[in-house]
């Protein structure tokens, strides 16, 4: 699916229906070069960077470039993009995975080709092949990488020690760390889309409602009441949710204004 909506650690991004992007939370140096962006396709959010791709299949990026990934101006042909905590990840269209900043891939080991989606947590990365199989490479810790067994995956989510895997019939996987419960989710059916925070997941059902599991100190999983929603995402503490509509719901932690994405209107839908 193509992401209109995203959030990473106390930021949340969105793509406008007209191709620019807008962002809210907390501040990070060159957040301003976001809102020159125009003809973007789909953005994404990292800790304390932005990223865009724009129609052409060239990708753009602002905020801290640190480990690099923000370098991304040489990319072309790429279809999909991930952000994590210090990596942009990018997808081409012929299956073949770029990343900028902090890669954590051994193509020796596994190769990553074939793929179809990626997704970027804070010291993981991990694939969905075309197959339906995962790669996942990085932090393993707490067992975040352990997916060697999944199969039938439709979407995949990282959060920050945890991996979350949507399966082709609606029901959910998920591997990693546990402490606050955001793996307690094999009881899920009727799933449609799922996104992983710090320490909660998320899950869209296909009616418009929401689900969450996990830790909730701030009322992130606080999302019972919400409906007619098509794109979700989730932060550190925050969660949000893009309504049929193009309007926001957010919940959770609003201490950087992170939350306030339900000011916006006009928000593009997958």
């Amino acid at each position: 699916m193509r992401l209109t909506l995203d959030a990473c650690a106390n930021v949340t991004l969105a793509l406008k229906t007209d191709g620019t992007a807008v962002v809210t939370g907390e501040e990070f140096t060159g957040r301003a070069e976001l809102f020159r962006w125009k003809n973007l396709t789909a953005i994404a959010a990292g800790a304390v960077h932005a990223v865009g791709l724009r129609e052409d299949g060239t990708v753009v990026a602002a905020g801290w470039n640190n480990s690099g990934q923000c370098s991304v101006e040489n990319w072309q042909n790429v279809v999909s993009i991930a952000a994590g905590g210090l990596q942009t990840v990018g997808l081409r269209s012929d299956g073949e995975v770029l990343v900028a900043g902090r890669s954590f891939i051994d193509d020796e080991a596994a190769p990553w080709r074939d793929l179809i989606a990626v997704a970027a947590g804070s010291l993981h990365m991990v694939g969905l092949k075309r197959d339906g199989t995962v790669l996942a490479a990085g932090d393993n810790e707490a067992g975040q990488c352990e997916i060697g067994a999944w199969k039938d995956v439709a979407a995949v989510a990282a959060g920050d020690s945890h991996t979350v895997g949507l399966k082709r019939d609606g029901t959910v996987l998920a591997v990693g760390d546990n402490t606050c419960g955001q793996c307690n989710v094999a009881d899920w059916t009727d799933i449609t889309a799922v996104a992983a925070g710090s320490e909660h997941t998320v899950g869209l059902k296909s009616d418009g409602t929401v689900v969450a599991e996990g830790g909730n100190d701030f009322g992130q999983c606080e999302v019972s009441e919400w409906t007619d929603v098509v794109a979700i995402a989730a932060g550190t503490y925050h969660t949000v949710g893009l309504r049929r509509d193009g309007t926001v719901v957010a919940a959770g932690s609003n201490e950087q204004n992170q939350c306030a994405a339900t000011l916006w209107s006009g928000i593009q839908t997958p």
